[in-house]
């Protein structure tokens, strides 16, 4: 009778494998009887890689566990429509789907201000909180 220890089984002259007890842990290692994981939920269809990575980075500095998906899909994209070979931005769990949406927005659409910087008096327009020109930070 021959055994493989690395994967617990032993078989039998003429029957099936069957699993010993030391295969147990394996099989609670690979997701069986654990409670399931949370959905994930498609966020966004992003213009291209660089700026899915950039709004998943910051979904995940804000404490949202995002990834991006069809990384590398434009590679196929004369043979699927442009539309569907788009990078994609998923969250993990998907009970943040609504605080994700709000803090993409904020991203896609910065409060663009205008300010005169105190240091140089230098007029700067948009979402900048330091002056182009010397530096200085944004009064408050």
């Amino acid at each position: 009778m021959a055994s493989c220890k690395q994967c617990a089984i032993v078989p039998e002259p003429n029957e099936a494998p069957t699993l010993t007890a030391s295969a147990a842990p394996a099989r609670a290692v690979a997701g069986l009887g654990r409670p399931r994981a949370p959905d994930m939920k498609r966020l966004t269809q992003a213009p291209n890689l660089a700026v899915a990575t950039l709004w998943a980075d910051m979904l995940t500095h804000a404490g949202i566990a995002a990834t991006v998906q069809r990384m590398y899909a434009s590679s196929i994209a004369g043979e699927l429509p442009p539309d569907q070979a788009l990078p994609e931005v998923w969250i993990t769990d998907d009970d943040e789907l609504e605080r994700a949406r709000t803090l993409l927005h904020e991203l896609r659409h910065p409060v663009h201000r205008h300010w005169v910087c105190r240091a140089c008096h230098e007029r700067v327009d948009g979402p900048f909180e330091e002056c182009w020109n010397c530096g200085a930070a944004m009064p408050l």
